[in-house]
């Protein structure tokens, strides 16, 4: 089977472009590293990126990498062929995290949070070593939802994740593109364009209960009840958003 781009429907299209004017995170001249997962935001992000290539009054460049951490049971080495079949420049990064994590992680240490900084690390170098300047992040609004409850009820703070901002370092943006879409978005798309999601994208954060998951069944319940609890929540989130490109922050 060969791989085409798929179109995304016009409500992703239409999000994604309002949230990248917004916070003016993609600039003539920029080459874009997606990270990808294999799951089903991450694809779907891909081929709205690729569609708004085509027809954005910019010009950017796309490429993809996935880190894959060798956890058992998860193999998203199925996404070569598809990469190479939509013609996309593609890396593909194994590195034992999950080993490493067991090895070094006290007990009350987050596997997950682990994984996710030396996942950032190595996709920090790949973007350096072949010249790209913006990082591309898969989260949605639902995520940011979630992170925003935890780091309130947890944590004591008023945080969520940027949608745009500048790496410590300086040299590398990092954008979110879906921070104003929902997760039901990109679940539809990617079921109904048939994308190769790769399944249960981190087992190891299926193991057991989490206390994202946690968050999300209590969104979804106050949303049963309130329809337009994550329009209001979007509106509260915004001054925790950032500017264009503002520097980075531990929340990010």
């Amino acid at each position: 089977m060969t791989a085409s781009p798929a179109k995304p429907p016009k409500s992703l299209l239409r999000a994604a472009g309002e949230a990248i004017r917004d916070y003016d995170m993609i600039r003539d001249g920029d080459r874009l590293l997606l990270g990808v997962s294999g799951g089903k935001d991450s694809l779907s992000l891909l081929q709205v990126l690729l569609h708004l290539q085509r027809r954005a009054p910019v010009r950017f460049d796309v490429a993809a990498v996935t880190v894959d951490p060798q956890i058992p049971g998860f193999d998203p080495s199925g996404l070569k062929p598809y990469m190479a079949e939509l013609g996309v420049p593609y890396f593909y990064h194994a590195e034992p995290i999950a080993e490493d994590a067991l090895r070094r992680l006290k007990d009350n240490d987050s596997f997950c949070a682990y994984c996710a900084r030396m996942k950032r690390g190595i996709l920090y170098r790949i973007a350096r070593d072949h010249g790209y300047n913006v990082i591309v992040l898969g989260q949605h609004l639902d995520d940011l939802a979630e992170s925003f409850f935890m780091s309130a009820l947890h944590g004591g703070q008023l945080r969520t994740m940027k949608a745009h901002y500048t790496i410590e370092a300086g040299d590398l943006r990092v954008i979110r593109p879906l921070l104003y879409a929902r997760e039901r978005q990109t679940r539809d798309f990617a079921l109904a364009a048939g994308l190769p999601v790769v399944a249960d994208s981190c087992p190891a954060c299926f193991t057991k209960p989490t206390e994202r998951q946690h968050m999300k069944e209590l969104l979804a319940v106050e949303e049963q009840r309130y329809p337009t609890i994550f329009r209001s929540l979007l509106t509260a989130m915004r001054p925790l958003l950032g500017g264009k490109g503002t520097p980075e922050s531990p929340a990010d």
